[in-house]
């Protein structure tokens, strides 16, 4: 007797990321039911993933649609094409032999019913077309970086710049300065130059409340991993050269883990990096950039030395070991400063490139001995302060004054543009219009809408306020310091201070002076600011508004502090 069993059938449905369309599930359902009432097929199942790449089968719908299969429970899953089951070759093939198997099929819009040479043709140009069209995108890529414009993504201080073309569309793959995040990111290279830990760093900057990069997800808050990254992906804020000017791209690339179908990164070898110079997007100056550089540089070998001394090198990390570490510059060839024994400093460009003929030793303790009683000298002398606060209101007047500026000229055009658009309303209210006045207009409402932005960020010209007490609070704060550094209590609070106060010692070698050496201090003194009372009013303006780096002299003016 003939077995006149009517055929069981699920469908199976699939878009992927690429696709960006939930509809295209219900499209290729309501195709496949059509399909099954052509044939005389009743549905018994549906299955269907959304938003899922078809080059992993760790899908749930497929997976489920799998061990449906082996359960014996349909005899033919019908799609709209093969690639909606699979994309990858070893996928679609283990699947078409389990339904085999159970004595099922494979019947597609496409294909119709599906056989082993479908299997092995569309497999392989499934598989073709995914690394084609992967191809394509990287060329497409690579060409949006030759031109200046980003590859897609946005790093931590910028934003996208989107301006309107002639044609009505947009411009695409332009990025801007973003000011807010920009002050940010100059504040972490500070601060992680004078001492600070990527850590410290991002507690500060949590408890502070400073938006981070992620704040758009669950997570919103700064990490040691966001600070920090990793130096040879380029990955983190102290890395990324865009900072600099410096757009950096290909340096990974991504493949599909067998199992997971997870992307995992890949270095690429540096020859194959495209670099390609954006000033515009310059954040940073290179002499910052460096110093980080040069401080990474020096925490890394010292974790490494200590890893191969089966010592902790955490603490090497965290801190500079001494006072003055990664401070002390040769006067002769800009090099650093570096402990050639257990006790003195010397130039290490002399003794490990050859290219420096100052060979000179000085002890450390007389370095620290000197530095820190030239400071609580210097800086004690009742002409510093005056001095300071009239070269601090100097550059204050200076800023307000390019602030106001733009403020101005911001103001003309804004009065000018609204001025330009009523008027062309007056005219299309009396008749007068014309098509090519909606295009002048878009242009005027886009330009109207960024200076009213623009003017929002400029601030209203504000006076100097210096706290009553600053005087006094600088004084014994100066006077305090060489106490404090011997303190195991207050050291660690007063160390950064004091890096705040002197950014690089620089050792010049000369035979009639103590030790051996003329030492000379470079600082930025606008920070002492900082120590005036926190309740005062526009505190960080104050603080951040004015910070001129200089030589420490008598006064503000570059003179030399020599000790």
């Amino acid at each position: 007797m003939t077995n006149t069993r009517q055929k069981r059938v699920a469908i199976y449905a699939r878009y992927s990321t690429d696709m960006q369309s939930p509809a295209s599930v219900e499209d290729q359902i309501r195709l496949c039911r059509r399909l099954c009432d052509a044939q005389g097929w009743p549905v018994t199942e549906v299955f269907s993933d959304e938003a899922i790449s078809g080059k992993t089968d760790r899908r749930p719908g497929f997976e489920r649609l799998r061990q449906a299969a082996m359960d014996g429970h349909f005899d033919v899953v019908v799609a709209e094409s093969l690639d909606r089951l699979s994309r990858d070759q070893e996928h679609i093939a283990g699947f078409y032999k389990r339904l085999l198997f159970q004595d099922g099929k494979i019947f597609t819009q496409s294909e119709g019913l599906v056989t082993e040479m479908h299997i092995g043709m569309k497999g392989t140009m499934n598989a073709m077309y995914s690394k084609d069209l992967g191809a394509k995108t990287h060329r497409g890529q690579e060409g949006r970086v030759l031109k200046g414009k980003s590859a897609g993504g946005r790093s931590y201080g910028y934003r996208v710049d989107r301006q309107p073309l002639p044609d009505g569309t947009w411009t695409t793959g332009d990025l801007t300065i973003k000011d807010d995040e920009a002050s940010v990111i100059r504040r972490i290279f500070r601060d992680y130059d004078q001492g600070q830990s990527a850590r410290a760093i991002a507690i500060a900057l949590n408890a502070e409340g400073v938006p981070s990069p992620s704040s758009g997800k669950i997570s919103g808050e700064w990490t040691f991993s966001t600070i920090q990254g990793n130096w040879k992906r380029g990955t983190g804020i102290l890395n990324n050269e865009l900072y600099v000017g410096m757009r950096v791209w290909n340096r990974q690339h991504f493949v599909s883990h067998p199992e997971t179908g997870k992307r995992q990164a890949r270095l690429n070898p540096a020859e194959e990096w495209t670099r390609n110079p954006v000033p515009a997007l310059r954040i940073l100056d290179d002499d910052l950039w460096m110093r980080v550089k040069d401080r990474q540089g020096y925490i890394r070998e010292n974790v490494l030395t200590a890893r191969a001394n089966n010592d902790n090198p955490l603490n090497e990390g965290h801190r500079a070991k001494y006072l003055f570490s990664g401070m002390l510059k040769c006067g002769c060839c800009g090099g650093s400063y570096t402990l050639m024994n257990k006790t003195k400093y010397g130039c290490a460009t002399a003794r490990n490139k050859g290219t420096c003929k100052n060979r000179r030793l000085i002890a450390r303790e007389d370095v620290e001995a000197r530095v820190l009683g030239g400071l609580k000298t210097k800086l004690l002398n009742p002409a510093m302060l005056t001095e300071f606060v009239a070269e601090y209101q100097r550059e204050w007047n200076q800023l307000q004054k390019e602030t106001q500026s733009a403020r101005g000229s911001y103001g003309t055009e804004l009065k000018a543009i609204t001025k330009q658009i009523d008027n062309m309303l007056e005219a299309i209210s009396n008749g007068m219009f014309h098509a090519s006045m909606k295009e002048k207009m878009d242009t005027l409402e886009a330009r109207k809408t960024e200076l009213d932005v623009k003017l929002a960020a400029v601030p209203e010209a504000e006076p100097i306020l210096l706290h009553p007490a600053l005087a006094q609070v600088y004084g014994a704060k100066i006077a305090a310091l060489a106490d404090s550094l011997n303190n195991e209590a207050t050291k660690s609070e007063a160390i950064v201070l004091l890096r705040g106060l002197v950014t690089e010692v620089r050792m010049i070698p000369e035979t009639t002076a103590p030790n051996g050496h003329i030492i000379e201090l470079t600082g930025d003194l606008a920070a002492i600011l900082a120590l005036s009372d926190p309740q005062m009013q526009k505190t960080r303006r104050l603080t951040g508004g004015g910070s001129v780096s200089l030589v420490a002299g008598v006064g503000f003016e570059p003179t030399t502090f020599r000790l």
